[in-house]
């Protein structure tokens, strides 16, 4: 993934990130599965995007992600069964174990602190076929609201 000379996001290989964006609107992060980490840009007005740079190097590979209050991103974890919440700069906060890989999160509810996790058994990539029939929407509640984009 990369942000071209015009500023426009492109992913490098077959897999696609997921992304999350700052209630203020001025920045963008995607989760990098493969690197193990958090990519902010900055968004200018007429969303073009700039200066790449490390928001977080993690120690499990980040799925879907979502922003809270208080600026700190909560990812999912798909071979690590469990979602994280990590400042920038990586320092961990806050971590729900779960008894499957953990797909995608998101906070959402009347006052956006229940985490929503889609979640499934992991086999491994060359046993996704094994999969089917065990995928789950489980919820937990949490003490920081959810902010930004996407919301629940």
């Amino acid at each position: 993934m990369q942000a071209t000379c015009q500023g426009k996001l492109r992913q490098n290989g077959p897999w696609r990130f997921r992304t999350a964006v700052r209630p203020d609107g001025r920045t963008l992060v995607c989760a990098e599965s493969w690197a193990k980490r958090l990519t902010s840009f900055d968004v200018a007005a007429d969303g073009k995007l700039s200066n790449r740079r490390v928001w977080a190097d993690l120690v499990g590979p980040p799925d879907g992600i979502c922003f809270d209050t208080e600026g700190a991103i909560w990812y999912a974890d798909v071979p690590n069964a469990c979602c994280r919440r990590v400042r920038e700069g990586g320092e961990l906060l806050d971590e729900v174990k779960l008894d499957r890989g953990a797909f995608a999160c998101m906070l959402g509810g009347p006052d956006r602190t229940t985490l929503y996790v889609t979640a499934a058994k992991w086999f491994g990539m060359d046993k996704m076929d094994q999969m089917g029939g065990t995928g789950q929407v489980l919820s937990v509640e949490v003490e920081t609201a959810g902010a930004g984009w996407p919301h629940g």
